[in-house]
């Protein structure tokens, strides 16, 4: 059997294109030799957890480029991040407006910290079943019945690409005197070059949490947090930080941010210009697509869509009524094409100021010869709209009955799905990636839940998270839902 690393060079030698992360494209390299730089805290390179050297003015460069007041590195991710951000900014029991198509790591910040979560659901673009932004309002709104909430935490951009308007709801944010966490994972590359959309950090934002891997040259696990104003307690956030993250973290990681920030710094316009000329190229290509759609500038203005990442390309088949993880095997298996992931019936590829105008090109005659295919196979575009008019992969509303860290304390039992129905779900069920939960420990299992679970399974796609492989049943409490002991949220 081969070795972990004889398959990635062999990987790496293929003609396979990356339209996934991380986003240096496998390409943009400076690492020559990573066992001769890879060394620990000693004299005179500073430590990650107490900087005062070098590793503080890189991080100082960060702040400069994001506009921050100041800058963290991140060394496993935005995990990390997104936990201290949470953990520093709610009292342990507090209570936390969050959105419910958050990343599974800001469910185990609530976890750890013991916290009564509020859901915030996203608008939703029924045209290709995927979510939109957050209503203003509706937050307005929850903030002025709940005055126990002491956070609010956001997703902007969406794994998709859509962005809230941020500005907005930070100044609403703001009047009640709490702060407002977004994680920008998506969007490490905004607010750098023309044409794509500023970032949360600029928009008002307190802490702001970015995979620098994601959409820039860096390396995977390479993120950053962001801090601004006075409505966050910087020791309390340092002390989290310390405690999330390793206390051996790697200066190769840490050289990979510096590297990309100064790079940014450097050539940042240019290669924005670049990346935007092959974008709009790639558009020209593919605009007379019939089954493949991909939405865009069209999405502004509706659905609490306040702007859209330019970088993501959602290929919709939805008009065809084939599946998102069809085109996906489709593209990797006869055009040699990586995508990022599949979702119900779009296919997400993701691309960075790395790629190259060849990449471009063979993705846009790809779909142009899948397009072609689809159009004779399914040539009754009106019957095929139809067939998918009802169909919606976006999150079921779901009634919240206990707190996701007393979940831990009651008996479950393993229940089949069609027996699931009514009964507390005592673990996560999800689609990874992106890594949002479908279901939460504490949350009522509906029928319409269920429906959806076995849709996606009727298409191949595994939901991950359950204790069971085979995915056919789900950890419950063992009593029905009406014989449980619930919280009553104070008002």
């Amino acid at each position: 059997m081969r070795t972990i690393y004889e398959k990635l060079v062999e990987y790496g030698n293929s003609d396979a294109y990356p339209f996934h992360m991380p986003g240096h494209k496998r390409r943009m390299g400076w690492l020559e030799k990573p066992f001769a730089v890879d060394i620990t805290e000693i004299d005179g390179f500073d430590n990650l957890h107490h900087a005062e050297g070098i590793i503080l003015e890189a991080q100082k460069r960060a702040a400069r480029l994001a506009h921050a007041q100041e800058s963290f590195f991140l060394v496993n991710g935005s995990t990390g991040g997104i936990l201290s951000a949470i953990s520093a900014s709610v009292k342990r029991g507090g209570r936390i407006l969050m959105a419910r198509n958050s990343h599974k790591s800001a469910y185990h910040a609530a976890f750890l910290r013991d916290l009564e979560v509020v859901y915030l659901y996203p608008q939703v673009i029924e045209e290709y079943g995927i979510h939109g932004g957050y209503d203003p309002e509706e937050i307005e709104r929850q903030l002025k019945r709940d005055e126990k909430i002491e956070a609010v935490f956001l997703t902007s951009p969406t794994y998709d690409g859509v962005v809230s308007d941020i500005e907005k709801i930070a100044q609403i944010v703001h009047g009640f005197g709490i702060p407002l966490i977004v994680d920008e994972a998506h969007g490490a590359h905004f607010g750098i070059g023309c044409g794509f959309p500023k970032s949360a950090v600029q928009q008002g934002a307190d802490l702001v949490i970015q995979s620098l891997h994601k959409t820039l040259p860096s390396l995977t696990q390479t993120a950053i947090l962001h801090r601004n104003g006075s409505l966050t307690d910087r020791e309390r956030l340092k002390k989290y930080l310390q405690i999330y993250q390793t206390s051996s973290p790697s200066y190769v990681f840490i050289a990979a941010m510096d590297q990309c920030i100064c790079q940014m710094e450097k050539n940042g316009k240019e290669m924005f210009r670049n990346f935007g000329d092959n974008l709009s190229l790639f558009h020209k290509k593919t605009e007379k697509l019939s089954m493949i759609q991909i939405p865009g500038e069209e999405l502004k203005g509706k659905d609490g869509v306040f702007d859209f990442d330019p970088s993501k390309l959602i290929l919709s088949v939805r008009r065809s009524g084939k599946s998102g993880k069809w085109l996906m095997e489709k593209l990797r298996t006869e055009y040699h094409l990586e995508m990022e992931m599949a979702s119900g019936d779009y296919v997400l590829a993701m691309t960075s100021v790395a790629d190259r105008a060849e990449g471009f090109e063979r993705l846009a005659q790809a779909l142009c010869s899948i397009d072609e295919e689809l159009c004779k196979t399914c040539p009754d575009l009106e019957v095929q709209e139809k067939n998918v008019a009802q169909k919606t992969f976006s999150l079921k509303k779901m009634e919240s009955v206990m707190r996701i860290s007393q979940m831990e304390e009651v008996p479950l039992e393993r229940v089949r799905w069609q027996e699931s129905v009514g009964r507390i779900s005592g673990e996560y069920a999800y689609l990874y990636p992106p890594g949002i939960p479908l279901i939460v420990p504490g949350e009522k299992i509906t029928e319409e839940f269920v429906q959806q679970i076995q849709f996606y399974q009727s298409r191949q796609f595994q939901i991950q998270g359950l204790e069971d492989e085979s995915g056919s049943a789900i950890l419950t409490a063992v009593h029905k839902c009406s014989g449980l002991e619930t919280e009553k949220r104070d008002q």
